[in-house]
């Protein structure tokens, strides 16, 4: 079975190989640097695939996970990195109706769709469109043509995404999407997964973190919301004061993942900060988007980086976006773009340091 699987694997990755070179465009690795500031991206996926940031004692880590090698992004199921679309999270029933049409998907979470289908924006290559490691803005910007009938979506789609540098510290993501002939639902999100500590350092139970959020979206025993959209107080889910990630995990069945409303009404809106005290790091987020759902890797188990293995809990995923399922409740932000609108989502990382 593992040889057949692994043949799979190397025929995947020569189709990948065939369509870049028809198209011009090759699977790559590209760095934008910053001083002692680093993060790596491959077009595989537009992902993350590493963050270096000094600690409170000045020695670099890497606080993402990840693999060492193209062909384990290619094979990856946790959606290490990458940015996930046409539309984030997940659509109940693989289905939504827009404009009186019924437009079914492909189901690949049980019965509904997660993160734009099995294949999705994570597993095709993107175009490198500008690209510049060092200098006053580091930066790289990514594109991909998502063709009309793509995984059940309508219309054609042009998506970009860029990656970019500033002091002290900062990453910032913007992602912009702009329908070409018809309308079509598009929520795209960010999936690096987070340990300040290291990508090798353990669980993230310990790191202290605070959401800017005092809702919650409901969900049913699918992960599908409900619709209702209930505050947090009395609840696990309150993390308005900075506290510990897992100092709840007993009244919990699996960990988090559940989507927040952001409370915020201004454009730029406070996310979340996590604090690992251990290494000093810390990493406050800022964004766009309405809402932003909290993962907590709840069944990760993963060989990555130099053969160290992950296992739950391992990091965090912060993902903003438009609220799940958004197509199937119209009391939800809407998340339908036309080819008279168009599509925004920047986020803001500000990385630094606390030394007590």
């Amino acid at each position: 079975m593992s040889s057949k699987i692994n043949l799979l694997i190397c025929l995947f990755i020569l189709h990948l190989c065939v369509a870049a070179s028809v198209t011009g465009d090759k699977i790559g690795i590209y760095e934008i640097k910053k001083g002692d500031f680093s993060v790596k991206v491959t077009n595989y996926g537009a992902r993350v695939i590493s963050v270096l940031l000094p600690d409170k004692h000045g020695k670099i880590g890497d606080v993402v996970l990840g693999y060492d090698t193209i062909g384990e992004y290619v094979n990856d199921t946790s959606s290490f990195g990458a940015i996930v679309g046409r539309v984030a999270n997940r659509i109940g029933g693989a289905r939504f109706t827009l404009n009186g049409t019924l437009y079914k998907l492909i189901a690949n979470d049980g019965e509904n769709t997660l993160h734009g289908g099995p294949k999705g924006f994570s597993h095709v290559v993107w175009k490198v469109s500008k690209y510049e490691k060092e200098g006053p803005r580091p930066h790289i910007t990514l594109t991909y043509h998502s063709a009309d009938g793509e995984e059940g979506f309508p219309g054609d789609l042009l998506v970009s995404v860029t990656y970019a540098l500033k002091d002290p510290y900062k990453l910032i993501v913007v992602m912009k999407a702009k329908a070409l002939n018809k309308a079509t639902p598009v929520n795209l999100a960010q999936h690096t997964y987070w340990n300040l500590g290291g990508h090798n350092s353990g669980n993230i139970l310990s790191n202290d973190i605070q959401i800017f959020g005092s809702h919650i979206t409901l969900l049913d025993q699918h992960l599908i919301p409900t619709g209702e959209i209930a505050p947090v107080k009395n609840t696990p889910y309150d993390f308005l004061k900075s506290r510990k990630v897992g100092s709840q995990f007993k009244k919990l069945q699996n960990g988090y993942d559940i989507n927040y409303p952001l409370d915020s009404t201004e454009k730029m809106k406070p996310v979340a900060i996590v604090h690992d005290k251990k290494s000093g790091r810390v990493m406050n987020l800022k964004a766009t988007a309405p809402g932003v759902q909290f993962y907590t890797a709840n069944t990760l188990v993963k060989k990555g980086k130099g053969g160290y293995v992950y296992q739950p809990y391992s990091a965090l995923c912060l993902e903003t976006q438009g609220f799940p399922d958004a197509v199937n409740h119209p009391n939800f932000p809407s998340t339908i773009v036309t080819p008279e609108t168009s599509y925004f989502h920047k986020m803001l990382y500000t990385f630094s340091i606390k030394k007590y």
